[in-house]
């Protein structure tokens, strides 16, 4: 029995398992989070392009005959729009409420134009004093203003 041990060897650990490169699920794992990622931030750029396009087709599709009645329907289009993102806005009038869209709109409103947009609700619609070039020039004031707050 004593001729046996010469024959034992010590006793050898395996090498640790090694953390790295990680198998095959935990891939899929991460690919499955960065899509995820990917996905919500794709919504999102969506969603904020969508209010901005829907507002800019409400717009595009006011074409009146009376320019009172067209300049009543933009500035609901900018109450709307500060409805949703400036809450305290929406409650502004008058030379107040040309003063708010001035401050968040590099192109300044001011004139014919902002008279139009303060006067359009009490104006009777039959009223010559606003032309049709006032009428296009707050269409594009309410354009700038759209892109730069949507």
């Amino acid at each position: 029995m004593q001729d046996n041990l010469p024959e034992l060897r010590d006793i050898h650990l395996p090498d640790g398992v090694s953390a790295f490169p990680p198998a095959y699920g935990w891939w899929v794992i991460l690919g499955g989070i960065v899509a995820v990622c990917l996905l919500l931030w794709i919504v999102a750029i969506v969603r904020k392009k969508s209010k901005k396009l829907y507002a800019l087709h409400l717009l595009k599709k006011i074409y009146s005959a009376n320019n009172v009645a067209s300049a009543v329907e933009m500035s609901a289009i900018l109450r709307r729009i500060c409805v949703y993102k400036y809450q305290n806005a929406a409650a502004l009038f008058g030379q107040e409420w040309i003063d708010f869209l001035n401050q968040h709109c590099k192109t300044k409103l001011q004139g014919n134009v902002a008279d139009l947009l303060i006067n359009a609700p009490y104006v009777p619609h039959d009223t010559k004093k606003y032309g049709a070039d006032d009428v296009a020039s707050l269409r594009l004031f309410c354009q700038k203003w759209i892109g730069e707050n949507l």
